[in-house]
């Protein structure tokens, strides 16, 4: 199969997350205008989205939910556990260690790193704590294919260079630089500040438009 656009593949884990949720509400069957609108979006995008994956709906039943979440699990998840590590074992990174843990059972946390001397060694949620001098050792003992990288702005693009060069394939970037890896690099990257500022911006002409009205 073809690769997908990465906005099918976005809105595909959100429709699974949806789907989960609304297979513990005990709904069995789902019509592509409900899946639409719960994500703000069209029903005729849905169905695109979803016959890229090559799977129909039963007629007047819609999408059976469960069978959906497979066929999106076979075209989203790894064939076998994919492991990951987190790199700057601060606040942040705590919490989304936390926030990941067995949330996918083919992605998996294996190991954080950090310089702190009071972290490396420690044990959190069943997870090692490595110095980041011994990043080579680690990614490549543990089969580490993606991190998820938490540390400071200043030492961020020097330590996209090192999990490069440790055999990384590829980096989620919570950090506010914008990082330089090399082609075959897969690198996604996500500034809160900026999706805050954006937010802010929206809610600010939101107001000055009802003041004007």
């Amino acid at each position: 199969m073809k690769s997908l656009p990465e906005k099918t593949i976005e809105r595909l884990s959100e429709y699974r997350r949806t789907l989960h949720r609304c297979l513990d509400e005990g709904k069995t069957h789902i019509f592509s205008h409900e899946l639409a609108g719960m994500h703000n979006i069209t029903a005729v995008q849905v169905r695109r989205d979803i016959m890229f994956i090559g799977y129909a709906s039963q007629g007047r039943r819609g999408y059976d939910i469960r069978e959906l979440i497979g066929v999106i699990a076979g075209i989203m998840d790894p064939s076998d556990v994919l492991n990951l590590a987190v790199v700057g074992y601060g606040n942040l990174g705590k919490a989304i260690s936390s926030y990941l843990m067995n949330k996918r059972p083919k992605l998996k946390i294996v190991a954080v790193f950090d310089i702190d001397p009071k972290k490396i060694g420690a044990t959190a949620s069943a997870v090692d704590c490595f110095s980041v001098d011994r990043l080579r050792e680690i990614i490549t003992s543990r089969n580490i294919n993606l991190a998820l990288l938490t540390v400071p702005a200043d030492a961020a693009q020097q330590m996209a260079k090192a999990l490069v060069s440790s055999g990384i394939k590829g980096i989620l970037n919570f950090t506010t630089v914008n990082l330089s890896v090399p082609d075959e690099i897969y690198l996604e990257e996500y500034d809160m500040i900026t999706s805050l500022e954006k937010v802010a911006y929206f809610v600010k002409t939101a107001q000055r438009l009802s003041q004007l009205s």
